[in-house]
């Protein structure tokens, strides 16, 4: 794989029963990159998202990644009860991470403006995926897999979300977009359409790095 590919993905394909739902879709991740994934709702989005971050296993085909890999689902993986605090210091342990300050830092960078000891079932749905990314963040990821990731952000924390992915994509990161419209396929280096199981490019930017 070359160095200028962070992820690829090559003629993975996945089906339910008798339901295909990949259909040898082949991806390659580059760094420095924007890109994103629009596909209807039940187009297979999901578990291309989840094959990519290695939490569900294609049929067939090969997944190859260079570097750590931050996911963050559509349905937050947050415990009701666990105040703000403690998710932050369980996904340090989990990362093995010396300090959480990165956290804390894009909280803020977020305009997370709750206390750390509130706990999650008092949180509105945007506060929480505003959590939900600086944790996928914390470690620094080479590539940030994101699932319809702006549900429930107001306008300005949408902002904030695209000064971070801009920020990440200048130091050589990747992020990759999932979602079932594309709303902002002018802030992407690349946009692919996932339909009926096979993925085409349906836009690139000419300022983007992606050719």
């Amino acid at each position: 794989m070359s160095v200028d590919v962070l992820l690829r993905l090559h003629d993975v394909r996945k089906a339910y029963g008798r339901r295909p739902v990949l259909r040898g879709v082949s991806l390659d991740v580059p760094r420095g990159c924007l890109l994103g994934i629009v596909g209807a709702n039940g187009a297979g989005k999901s578990t291309l998202l989840r094959i990519l971050a290695g939490q569900a296993v294609g049929d067939s085909g090969t997944v190859q990644c260079r570097g750590r890999i931050g996911y963050c689902p559509q349905n937050t993986a947050l415990h009701p009860a666990f105040t703000v605090a403690e998710h932050v210091r369980s996904f340090q342990a989990a990362y093995r991470l010396e300090s959480c300050a990165r956290a804390w830092e894009l909280l803020e960078e977020l305009g997370f403006d709750e206390s750390p000891r509130s706990r999650m079932h008092t949180l509105s749905g945007g506060t929480r995926q505003k959590l939900n990314l600086a944790l996928g963040l914390m470690h620094d990821p080479e590539v940030l897999l994101l699932d319809e990731r702006y549900q429930g952000f107001d306008w300005e924390t949408y902002l904030r979300f695209w000064d971070i992915a801009q920020g990440l994509r200048q130091r050589g990161r990747a992020v990759v977009v999932v979602s079932h419209l594309a709303y902002d396929r002018d802030r992407l280096d690349v946009l692919y359409q996932l339909q009926d199981g096979v993925l085409a490019a349906e836009h690139s930017s000419a300022a983007g790095s992606v050719a």
